[in-house]
């Protein structure tokens, strides 16, 4: 995939073979030579992915990493930090910088691509949930979430894929400070029971299994949706690094060699931790905003923006089968008078029951939809005017059947509820509005006849 990325290094000929071979995969390259002008140009660039050199003038990779990930305009974006320093100390301490890897001089090149196609997946899938979630906000209400909390790793789920003990005692020790629940299989047919069974937040996966090929938990986990965007961590030999490429490029996100350090695995894991729990809060935003959005927050019913996104789809699908759909509109009877002896908080006890008899009565394939005050919409596909009619009058019984209690514990109230019912007309070509319009008026009729009743709208 094509992307822009930024170099950051004050030496002139890294920054030059370094772009000489990204500019080859077609990469758009931008360049800065210290901390401060990386800094800059992130935030007014906004570059998929920067590869920043730890050694530097003025401003230092380490710091520069934590500014840029302290900053909401450039937190997102990935970093690999690039660095001629071979001690362990100074990857966990870029880890803990915020990177989201560590890469020693000389650079290979097959570790190099593989690093920058990974990171640049993960990128474009964190954009896309951005993005859902800021299309939601919009649909929601202001104050509709609270601020993220901090990410919090405790408690997360990790699973180990390899059949050798040593390993697995290894992790366990190592991510001790964590407080993570570890789970141990030795095949990769184990590993998805597993994921099947219960959610897990990391996966260690050992290319050396005794009996299967280690990189075929990539394909397999990526091609199945449940557990497509768990990270996973390959772990290997020095000489596997052909292997791990070919796995990062497979879906993987992350590799280990042997002998592992303690300091850098726990770095690692917390680094893809930290990327899952994200993945997670932006994904549950999502989902929340766009609940909020659509769903009525006092009765659980959709609301009108929900009808009028869907309702097009089901007339389409009525015509394409030549099969009828009904419309029933649902008014409270008296409820301004339930407001005003009761108060407010009786008159929404009210609805909430209402709405529930209403979602108790329907079918799973029929939706319930708030249209405003105490007045409900039923859309029912596959449901010609008769049958319509007689779920009607079951709901009206319902409702009617049964007192229904108020929030002082001391009243209840008898509420009857008049419907108004019309369906898709035979040549299916109606708009929504029109049929709305014409349930409308036979529920306009059912108030005018006495209330409490049903009325079918007549086929002129």
């Amino acid at each position: 995939m094509s992307a822009r990325i930024l170099i950051v290094d004050d030496n002139p000929v890294n920054v030059k073979l370094l772009s000489a071979k990204l500019s080859l995969d077609y990469y758009i390259i931008s360049t800065a030579t210290n901390g401060v002008e990386a800094v800059d140009k992130a935030a007014r660039e906004q570059p998929d992915l920067i590869l920043l050199d730890v050694m530097m003038p003025e401003m230092d990779g380490f710091e520069a990493c934590q500014r840029l990930k302290a900053d909401p305009a450039t937190s997102h974006i990935p970093i690999v930090m690039l660095t001629a320093l071979s001690d362990v100390a100074d990857r966990v301490r870029g880890l803990a910088a915020g990177a989201d890897d560590f890469l020693g001089k000389p650079i290979n090149d097959v570790a190099l691509m593989a690093r920058i196609r990974s990171l640049l997946r993960l990128k474009v899938l964190m954009d896309e949930w951005r993005l859902r979630e800021q299309t939601a906000q919009q649909l929601s209400p202001s104050d509709a979430l609270p601020p993220a909390a901090p990410v919090d790793l405790q408690g997360s789920r990790v699973l180990i894929v390899d059949d050798q003990q040593a390993d697995g005692d290894f992790i366990d020790d190592a991510l001790r400070p964590l407080s993570v629940t570890i789970a141990r299989v030795g095949t990769i047919a184990d590993a998805e029971r597993e994921l099947a069974a219960r959610d897990i937040d990391l996966i260690f996966s050992s290319l050396d299994l005794q009996n299967e090929d280690g990189l075929m938990i990539c394909p397999r986990l990526r091609a199945n949706a449940a557990s497509r965007h768990i990270p996973i961590l390959l772990l290997g030999n020095p000489e596997d690094l052909p292997r791990v490429a070919k796995g990062l490029d497979l879906g993987a996100n992350d590799y280990l060699m042997r002998p592992f350090d303690t300091q850098e695995l726990f770095a690692r894991a917390r680094t893809q931790l930290r990327h899952k729990r994200n993945y997670d809060t932006l994904r549950h935003g999502f989902e929340q905003n766009m609940k909020m959005a659509l769903v009525d927050p006092l009765t659980g019913a959709f609301n009108r923006r929900y009808l009028d996104a869907h309702m097009p789809r089901f007339l389409r699908h009525a015509a394409e089968t030549r099969n009828s759909l009904s419309v029933q509109m649902v008014d409270i009877d008296h409820f301004k008078k339930i407001n005003d002896t009761y108060g407010h908080a009786a008159g929404d006890a009210v609805l909430r029951e209402v709405a529930l008899r209403i979602t108790n009565g329907i079918r799973p394939s029929d939706f319930m939809v708030r249209m405003g005050g105490e007045e409900f919409a039923i859309v029912m596909p596959g449901t010609f005017l008769p049958h319509a009619a007689k779920i009607a009058e079951r709901l009206r019984q319902t409702i009617a059947g049964t007192l229904i209690p108020l929030p002082d514990g001391k009243n209840s109230v008898h509420v009857t509820v008049s419907i108004g019912i019309s369906d898709a007309r035979a040549d299916l070509e109606d708009e929504a509005n029109k049929i709305f319009e014409r349930a409308d008026a036979a529920l306009y009729r059912a108030k005018q006849s006495g209330r409490n009743q049903v009325v079918t709208d007549v086929v002129c």
